[in-house]
């Protein structure tokens, strides 16, 4: 039988087939995908051949097809180890709140250029919007102005009043969509406005710490009734990036792809060379000052949890 990977606890995965039917499965064996060490060999979105046990309601995973793409994410900054966060996306969304909690401006850009590394459209969608005063609403509009000049679409949405969900599911109707974001930020609660049926656990802000708990666990995938899916993931704290070189960071920024190619070298680092095209345009304000600041920090591989526009 062939089927869709729809939840993964790691040692156990729910296939879900074409007629809608689930099974609760294993691996069959050792299991590893040639080229990728990673902690999970099997994520959820991967299309799988699996056969049930005999008078059980239990398969093995035998083959996994082919994925047209999947997005890799460190466990943590320190860790050696990565983790596939899904498979076969046709669009990653991340979740961003500008308060109870602050996403961090180096959390987002970070996700963005993972996301263009392993070639994902990306789009931000900006929640709790109800909650802003006037500090929010002007850093909400600076960095709406900011991502959309990158190429990246934008959406400011309220999960609990539902003010203006019609865009988000216009935006990932028929499609696999991974929604994304640091704990606390209403993934989950957006994902109910959506699709109230699907009544996924959401957690309370820490009134301490003004951070999110942890509500989903697991990651998994959930069929949508206007057509398509959404793979909820665990919040994360952190987005370390995974096996990239340095010298194709550039190459992951939008904006900087529009200048790079007149720099005065083919090798521009875009940090000390003279004649950089790149540094051109950010002293002349054609590239934004914190994408720039991005690029340096993930050039030098210092994650910074602050935010530069509180």
């Amino acid at each position: 039988m062939e089927g869709i990977v729809i939840k993964s606890t790691g040692s156990w995965f729910r296939v879900r087939s074409a007629a809608g039917e689930e099974t609760e499965c294993k691996l069959k064996g050792k299991f590893r995908i040639k080229g990728i060490k990673t902690t999970n060999p099997v994520a959820v979105g991967d299309h799988v051949v699996f056969k049930k046990q005999p008078n059980e309601n239990v398969g093995l995973i035998r083959e996994i097809r082919p994925r047209h793409n999947h997005i890799i994410r460190k466990s943590t900054k320190l860790s050696k180890q990565s983790h596939i966060i899904a498979a076969n996306i046709d669009i990653a969304i991340l979740v961003v709140a500008l308060k109870d909690p602050l996403t961090p401006i180096g959390f987002i850009d970070r996700f963005l250029v993972t996301s263009e590394a392993y070639h994902i459209q990306a789009a931000l969608v900006f929640n709790k919007i109800d909650i802003y005063g006037q500090k929010e609403l002007k850093k909400l509009n600076e960095l709406t102005s900011i991502y959309e000049f990158a190429g990246y679409p934008c959406l400011q949405v309220s999960a609990l009043t539902g003010q203006y969900i019609a865009l988000v599911t216009q935006l990932i109707k028929n499609k696999v969509s991974l929604f994304s974001g640091i704990s606390g930020v209403g993934k989950s609660a957006l994902i109910n406005t959506i699709e109230p049926g699907l009544n996924v656990k959401t957690g309370d802000i820490s009134k301490y710490h003004r951070t999110g708990k942890h509500t989903t666990t697991y990651p998994e995938m959930h069929p949508l009734s206007f057509g398509g899916f959404i793979i909820d993931t665990p919040g994360i704290r952190e987005f370390g990036l995974v096996d990239f070189k340095k010298e194709d960071i550039a190459e992951r920024f939008p904006e900087m792809r529009r200048y790079m190619h007149s720099c005065q070298f083919n090798n521009c680092t875009h940090i000390h060379e003279p004649k950089c095209a790149v540094k051109e345009a950010v002293e002349n304000g054609d590239i934004p000052q914190s994408r720039y600041n991005s690029y340096l920090r993930i050039y030098n591989d210092d994650y910074l949890e602050k935010d530069e526009f509180s």
